[in-house]
């Protein structure tokens, strides 16, 4: 039902920046938080950050706080992730995701239900 496309990955140097983008379908996005996660292979797939429906609350995991942000345009039926001061462990495969119902600020895996094929960050040392 719902459809989530992410963009903006690529190549970065460690200490550079990067937005990502995920723009959604399927149904009315400003009702819903969304959230980022990322997998790096090898590792299991681990909580980014999370906003909630109407960007009034915004939740990073322990690693990214303070250097990554987590916003949404609910007009353009779109959540970024602008990433700052990059490191090589930040490197992976960064997908959004969106809940079936209504939590607030959902940041376990299982809160989530639709998810996007996942954009690549490599981080260079």
């Amino acid at each position: 039902q719902v459809q989530l496309v992410e963009s903006g990955g690529g190549l970065v140097q460690a200490g550079g920046s990067l937005r990502l983008s995920c723009a959604a379908s399927g149904r009315t996005f400003s009702n819903y938080a969304m959230g980022w996660f990322r997998q790096a292979p090898g590792k299991e797939r681990e909580f980014v950050a999370a906003i909630s429906k109407e960007s009034s609350s915004t939740f990073h995991a322990n690693s990214v706080a303070g250097r990554f942000a987590i916003s949404r345009d609910n007009a353009k039926s779109t959540v970024y992730l602008q990433m700052n001061s990059l490191k090589p462990e930040d490197a992976a495969v960064y997908y959004c995701a969106a809940p079936r119902g209504s939590a607030y600020l959902p940041s376990l895996e299982n809160d989530y239900y639709y998810w996007g094929q996942g954009t690549q960050v490599t981080v260079s040392s």
